[in-house]
């Protein structure tokens, strides 16, 4: 459950961190680096936020949810 919690902490770090993007070059396809850097950063975070929830999902010993099932 620890390793989901810091996957998901990722992302908050990352764009949290502005000096790191806040700049405009290198250019992809002509946009500013920050554009194309916090676009990026959707599919990432959605990779590590469905690898989080693969993992809380195994460390309850379910494989899928199960719908009507008493919790």
């Amino acid at each position: 459950m620890a390793i989901a919690a810091v996957l998901l902490c990722i992302p908050i770090v990352a764009l949290l961190w502005v000096p790191s993007y806040a700049k405009t070059d290198p250019e992809l396809l002509g946009f500013p680096f920050f554009f194309w850097y916090q676009f990026l950063w959707v599919f990432i975070c959605s990779a590590l936020t469905w690898t989080a929830y693969r993992l809380t999902l195994s460390a309850r010993g379910k494989t899928t949810h199960q719908v009507g099932e008493d919790r």
